[in-house]
């Protein structure tokens, strides 16, 4: 008897959701030549390789509707990756908010190069999110200071970048949960380039390498990365909610966890 082919296909167990700013690919050319199906389908192909079939990667851009990050989309994500540069304020903050209860309820998030200035990263972080940078085609080599980590598996001791923009201490963020990677650039700087934090019940790791003149996302260690970040932002249990609508509530008698109550 032969089966139907979407009854024995590996069941979907994780979705990631690889959201682009999307405007250097409509506006520059350079950005064009390197990243021809834009930096985020880039992304989001290597980790449908990397993670194979029990993985669904979508992608989304500024320009949709709702930043294509509704609630409905949202919450048929697992894991978040976030690419932005030059228009963090064009994120209208009722989506800030959105992705921000998303995360604290479990969603984790990959953000990535210049996302250390997005609204959500400084939200999740509570700090400046300010560093040192440098565009002069540095060579970056990124060493692993946590080889035992998830994140940090099968990838090369060093990583080496020929070509990439510098970026520098100090880094304005809070202390990490766990530092993993550690870059060095030609001009003597070094930077925590792969760290990993969490807030409320979502797990976060920040990762620097990827400017949009420089073939990062091509690169199969970088895209190795990438796909153990997700592996390991994804938490395998129903989305919980901590209280944060106490708050607008001025409800603070209520017990902290989770109680199974759906919280808008």
């Amino acid at each position: 008897m032969v089966r139907d082919a979407a009854a024995t296909a590996d069941p979907v167990r994780s979705r990631v959701l690889v959201w682009g700013e999307n405007h250097h690919e409509k506006h520059h050319e350079s950005v064009r030549r390197i990243y021809p199906d834009t930096m985020h389908e880039t992304i989001a192909a290597a980790l449908r390789r990397e993670l194979g079939p029990t993985t669904e990667v979508r992608t989304a851009t500024l320009d949709e509707p709702e930043h294509g990050l509704s609630e409905a989309a949202l919450e048929q994500t697992d894991v978040l990756f976030w690419w932005g540069h030059l228009r963090h304020d064009a994120v209208e903050d009722e989506v800030v908010e959105r992705v921000h209860r998303h995360v604290l309820a479990g969603m984790g998030l990959v953000a990535l190069h210049s996302a250390h200035f997005s609204k959500i990263f400084i939200r999740l972080m509570g700090t400046s999110c300010t560093l040192r940078w440098r565009q002069g085609d540095d060579r970056e080599v990124i060493w692993t200071v946590a080889p035992t980590h998830p994140i940090a598996e099968g990838v090369p001791q060093p990583l080496v970048l020929p070509a990439q923009e510098m970026y520098g201490e100090h880094f304005d963020v809070p202390a990490p949960d766990e530092l993993v990677f550690v870059s060095g650039f030609s001009g003597g700087e070094v930077f925590r380039s792969g760290m990993t934090y969490s807030r409320g019940y979502g797990r976060i790791f920040y990762f620097s390498p990827g400017d949009q003149d420089y073939p990062v996302y091509h690169d199969r260690d970088i895209q190795r990365i990438l796909a153990n970040a997700a592996r390991w932002a994804h938490r395998d249990r129903p989305r919980r909610s901590p209280r944060i609508a106490m708050y607008a509530a001025n409800d603070f008698a209520t017990p902290r966890e989770w109680d199974g109550t759906p919280i808008s």
